[in-house]
């Protein structure tokens, strides 16, 4: 995980002048100043950290904390520096907020830490109880798109703001799961007959569930399934061919564990 991170930095943020917030934002930040490398200015940051953490919460957290802290800046030294994306700063924020959403979320998915903003938010929160170390994080990493802002300008700050979305949203597909399905609610007249012909047709398998009309106040079994989304156009033939009538509801299932789903056989 840290490695697509430091590949986002090295060949999308760094060189593009996007700063979207972290330890490594405030690195870039620097350097502009200092031409220091990226690496070694976020190494430093991290060491009045780690003294501080060590004070504050003892062994076990401060082992956890180095982690994170000493794996990221080796990995940006060992990451090569290449503006893969060249002179485009839009493409250089698609580009860089996915592959850091999805080095941080195989992070998280780990249970680690990346260290920096990550980690001085937590130990922030003995200071704040009231506050959660999320809203801090946000609030630290804000300051740093700020100061991008003041340092590469409000366009290349807006540009760091799409790259933090892409983060955003591709952490939370990682998280989430990427087995994308379809739930379906189906009432119907005939439903025995589309739960026999859904097992048969799809493979898939069907709850009733007794329901009642409140209008006419008739008794009715509704079916409740999940189909991958390959299998969606088929369903709604079938339902259409067998009970023109039906009340066919379609959501969307964004992660299915079960027989023929992730966790066991994927279709």
């Amino acid at each position: 995980g840290t490695v697509l991170m430091a590949g986002a930095v090295n060949c999308a943020f760094a060189s593009a002048g996007l700063v979207t917030g972290g330890f490594s934002g405030v690195a870039i930040i620097v350097r502009h100043f200092t031409e220091l490398p990226v690496w070694l200015i976020s190494a430093l940051l991290n060491v009045p950290l780690f003294l501080f953490a060590a004070k504050r919460r003892g062994g076990p957290f401060l082992r956890k904390a180095l982690t994170g802290g000493i794996f990221l800046p080796f990995f940006l030294a060992l990451v090569p520096e290449i503006p893969l994306t060249g002179q485009d700063v839009f493409l250089a924020a698609l580009f860089g907020g996915v592959l850091q959403g999805v080095g941080l979320g195989l992070v998280f998915a780990a249970g680690g830490t990346t260290g920096g903003t990550d980690l001085t938010a937590t130990l922030l929160r003995d200071f704040f109880p009231g506050r959660s170390s999320a809203w801090i994080l946000q609030l630290l990493d804000g300051a740093v798109v700020l100061l991008g802002a003041g340092t590469f300008g409000i366009q290349k700050a807006l540009y760091a703001v799409v790259a933090v979305v892409v983060t955003s949203r591709v952490i939370d597909m990682m998280a989430e799961g990427l087995n994308f399905a379809k739930a379906a609610y189906i009432i119907s007249e005939h439903a025995e007959e589309l739960a026999r012909v859904l097992m048969k047709r799809l493979n898939r398998g069907a709850t009733g569930i007794p329901v009642r009309g409140m209008y006419s106040g008739r008794q009715k079994n509704m079916l409740f399934c999940t189909v991958a989304r390959k299998q969606l156009h088929v369903l709604k033939r079938m339902v259409a061919e067998l009970d023109p009538s039906a009340f066919l509801i379609i959501l969307d299932a964004r992660e299915v564990l079960g027989e023929g789903f992730s966790g066991r056989n994927k279709v």
